[in-house]
């Protein structure tokens, strides 16, 4: 398990009483997923893991206060050298980030270095959809990006809602404040002024309840849900903005885009075994072929619920 590998790794004893509360605030605080947590861990182990050797010892709070870009770019190469993907030296870095960022917000301690570190970038290839463990570390790592407390909470939110209910971006920014979704089912108004009922998952009205306790402006029942910065409504470009950032401190590639959250809603819930006629409605599609076009699933998925499906599988 990777909370074992994490727990084997030989520390300064205060370093592993910090570690440890670090790993109940992802837990208990900040709620992380269950695959975060899991990449957290093994990836914070391997660093630890590494640094021993490196420094000739086990590692202390003050050994991490003093690491240099060297070192970091040490770990890299050995990470490298030991046949890890870009992909995965990407996200491992973006774990560091967090945790280094977790310690100084905390009072134990900052380092310059890692702010400079920049991540290998992940190969490019045709437009996709996030997997379900690129996403859950997406949605779990906003709060790497810069700002005040309540503008990473809005992109928290405003990310988790289109992922959990697959709207566009357009329609998300269009909310206004008595439209937030708070309850069980949220009406959005898509192209063409369709309306459409979605259902709103805990994890989607969490994100937004806590945007709005930390929102500093309250514009009214009238007024924009997703604020911007001078209390106007967030614009597009900033949003996309911000998630462009994120991907770069993740590694991720270009193709991670806010539409793209909307294509890995509908292509996880197909390959989950959704029905496409409830996905179209839920998309807002009119026609069935655009969500066809839309969803991308391999073929495994498909085979699997052709078999589970089809009266003569057997």
């Amino acid at each position: 398990m990777a909370e074992a590998e994490l727990a084997t790794v030989s520390c300064d004893p205060s370093l592993v009483r910090i570690i440890e509360d670090w790993r109940r605030w992802l837990i208990h605080e900040k709620r992380a997923s269950r695959h975060t947590i899991d990449a957290y861990n093994r990836d914070l182990g391997a660093f630890l893991t590494f640094l021993q050797t490196h420094l000739g010892g086990p590692p202390g709070l003050a050994d991490l206060e003093g690491l240099a870009a060297a070192d970091f770019r040490a770990w890299m190469a050995r990470r490298a050298a030991d046949g890890a993907s870009r992909s995965s030296i990407a996200r491992a870095m973006s774990v560091l980030r967090g945790f280094f960022r977790w310690l100084e917000r905390n009072g134990h301690g900052a380092n310059q270095a890692i702010r400079a570190m920049r991540s290998p970038k992940r190969p490019q290839g045709m437009p996709k959809p996030l997997t379900v463990t690129d996403t859950d570390l997406l949605l779990d790592s906003v709060d790497l990006l810069p700002g005040e407390p309540w503008e990473t909470q809005r992109d928290v939110a405003l990310f988790t809602l289109l992922y959990g209910c697959g709207l566009r971006i357009s329609e998300a920014l269009g909310l206004n404040r008595g439209e937030a979704p708070v309850g069980d089912s949220l009406t959005v108004t898509g192209k063409g002024s369709k309306q459409r009922m979605l259902p709103v998952l805990p994890v989607v009205r969490e994100a937004v309840q806590a945007y709005l306790k930390l929102c500093p402006r309250q514009p009214g029942n009238d007024g924009p849900l997703f604020l911007g910065t001078r209390g106007k409504r967030l614009n597009p470009g900033v949003a996309q903005k911000r998630l462009r950032e994120l991907r770069l401190l993740l590694g991720l590639p270009d193709t991670v885009t806010p539409h793209a959250l909307r294509h890995s809603f509908a292509t996880h819930l197909l390959g989950a075994g959704g029905d496409l006629r409830a996905i179209q409605e839920l998309l807002g599609h009119a026609s069935l072929s655009t969500t066809q076009r839309y969803t991308a699933v391999d073929s495994d998925s498909l085979m699997a619920a052709y078999r589970a499906a089809h009266p003569r599988a057997d």
